[in-house]
């Protein structure tokens, strides 16, 4: 029996005396009975709904041209691989670039070793250049991500249960698998949804060690490392992991010897657990290139002050920090945001919590709040909030500090996390508490279904779902050039005939190898702009000048994937 489900499931033993109807003989065997279905219904259940993410994933995946970020991620995993360099993209660890690599291994793609151009150009090469089915290759690369996708979603599974039982497992386990931020980066070869599933496991596995801590901190401490060697932004999670370590050690030895001596033994299991995470790291870098071959590049950004002092007293190899580096020099950049109907310069601190309620099922956002209230208000699951709660809280923290509002991902932990604390309301072990639950669950499943197979532009109703998206939000929350292969077919289908076609593409697609031959509109004077004009809704929403003028002398005729705008000018 996992912790917490003896005292807020029903209880096993045999019923009351005297009870209508019920007699005694039969009544255990009938509970014996459902007790025997039970599993394999829980089986079942839990394979249907990661199938239908599957569904969802695979098929939304194979309809996708790279995204931004992909190509690079994906060409620096060949070069791992092949090579065994480093010299390519250091702002992120190489863990989830090696796991995109256990894909493109079995593509087989043509890549000439020695590559000199920088790594946007490298993935370019990759996937247009070099020969080279990009479809091919990038299904490949997003293969590995949406396996371990749905084995963290068992992770979810397992941490609700571990709190509420089998029907808060099942809970947390459909909304995680109904999430439509987490089909579209669990179906991506990026790495958002690997780094938030590695924190999640820290976090599940440290939470177990209250009851058996040589067997789980280990573990923890592997996940915890695997986290930081994925993505830097998972950095603020380490010491809220480390002190959790050290709490559940407390917290299994009871009153068992005194107090002085648990303390250093808390401690020292905090440190054990650092010790691991640090060689994790090293683990990664060493599995890349065994004998570390690291020169900086020369436009490495210059760090100063306190931030420095972080990098320099970090216990990692040279390539990652000279990474933080590079991403302290993106944070010292000016980006521009738009948010609802708003383009800026710089960040707002509001800006992922905004996006957040825009991009999540209204039925989610209900469960939760009232999760996340049923967690931290019954005294039996109090105990749980600094593990589920505080470490998604830290992350967002830090994360509404950063300089790029460009989308949820980079709050993609939240939905994993919280998905765990929704799963509480079944705690209040209420009629009704089951039945909204279930109504909410129904309701996130179809506003997910409604949104198939435009789950990157998703919005919840409110905001007028995916194809309002664009009105609200930018960039990867709408457009991430996901959407050139549709647009080659839209325009071969519905247009064949406008052979002047003008495209401003936000992207990183080659249009010319999808049989797109716009031009570019914005190197010629807008009166000589005539025919179809297709223009990423992100460009729309930053247009100004040139662009602008050019769109307001046009009528929109169509969309594409809620993400690219084709429009007619006279």
């Amino acid at each position: 029996m996992t912790y917490g489900q003896r005292s807020l499931l029903a209880p096993d033993g045999p019923p009351a005396a005297g009870v209508p109807g019920v007699s005694a003989p039969d009544g255990p065997g009938r509970r014996a009975r459902l007790r025997r279905l039970r599993r394999p219904l829980l089986v079942v259940a839990v394979i249907a709904l990661l199938t239908q993410m599957a569904f969802a994933m695979v098929t939304t995946a194979v309809q996708q041209s790279p995204t931004i970020d992909e190509p690079v991620y994906v060409g620096t995993a060949v070069v791992y691989v092949r090579e065994h360099s480093l010299r390519f993209n250091p702002e992120h660890p190489p863990l989830g670039k090696l796991i995109i690599a256990t894909g493109t291994v079995f593509a087989h793609p043509r890549l000439k070793p020695g590559f000199h151009g920088d790594q946007g150009q490298l993935g370019r090469r990759l996937l247009y250049e070099s020969g080279n089915d990009p479809w091919r290759v990038m299904f490949w690369a997003r293969l590995p991500v949406m396996v371990v996708t749905l084995l963290f979603g068992l992770v979810v599974f397992g941490f609700a249960r571990d709190l509420v039982g089998r029907a808060g497992g099942l809970t947390a386990l459909a909304l995680y698998t109904f999430s439509p931020d987490l089909i579209t980066n669990g179906s991506l070869a990026t790495l958002d949804v690997p780094a938030a599933g590695f924190v999640v496991t820290a976090a599940w596995t440290v939470w177990r060690a209250r009851r058996r801590p040589l067997v789980y901190l280990p573990l923890a401490a592997v996940a915890t490392g695997a986290a930081v060697a994925t993505k830097m932004s998972t950095l603020p999670a380490v010491p809220v992991l480390l002190a959790l370590a050290g709490w559940s050690y407390w917290r299994s030895k009871g009153s068992e010897g005194p107090a002085l001596r648990r303390a250093a033994h808390a401690l020292a299991a905090a440190v054990g657990v650092a010790v691991v995470l640090v060689a994790v790291v090293w683990a990664v870098y060493l599995a890349v290139d065994p004998r570390l071959r690291w020169t900086a590049p020369a436009e490495l950004p210059k760090v100063h002050g306190l931030r420095a002092l972080l990098i320099d007293g970090m216990p990692f190899p040279e390539p990652y920090r000279d990474g933080m580096r590079v991403q302290f020099g993106f944070e010292s950049m000016t980006w521009r945001g738009y948010l609802f109907g708003r383009l800026y310069s710089g960040s707002l601190w509001y800006y992922l919590p905004a996006a957040l309620l825009v991009k999540t099922p209204l039925g989610m956002l209900a469960l939760w709040l009232g999760g996340a209230l049923a967690l931290t208000a019954m005294t039996r699951l109090r105990a749980a909030v600094p593990y589920v709660l505080l470490p998604p809280a830290v992350l967002l923290a830090a994360a509404t500090q950063g300089s790029r509002d460009l989308g949820v991902r980079y709050a993609i932990f939240v939905p994993v996390f919280l998905a765990v604390a929704a799963a509480c309301v079944i705690a209040l072990r209420r009629r009704w508490a089951y039945a909204l639950t279930a109504g909410l669950v129904a309701f996130v499943a179809v506003s997910s279904a409604r949104a198939y197979p435009f789950y990157l532009p998703y919005s919840n109703e409110a905001f007028g779902g995916p194809s309002k998206t664009h009105l609200w939000l930018h960039d990867s929350n709408v457009d991430w050039g996901q959407d050139l292969g549709r647009l080659a077919d839209r325009l071969r289908e519905r247009y064949p005939d406008d052979h002047d076609v003008w495209l401003v593409y936000k992207g990183s697609g080659v249009p010319s190898w999808y049989g797109i031959h716009g031009r570019d509109p914005l190197k010629v004077p807008p009166g000589e702009v005539h025919g179809l004009l297709a223009v990423s809704d992100t460009s729309i929403a930053k247009a100004q000048g040139g662009l602008e003028e050019l769109i307001r002398g046009s009528r929109a005729i169509d969309d594409v994937g809620h993400s690219i705008t084709i429009f007619r000018r006279p």
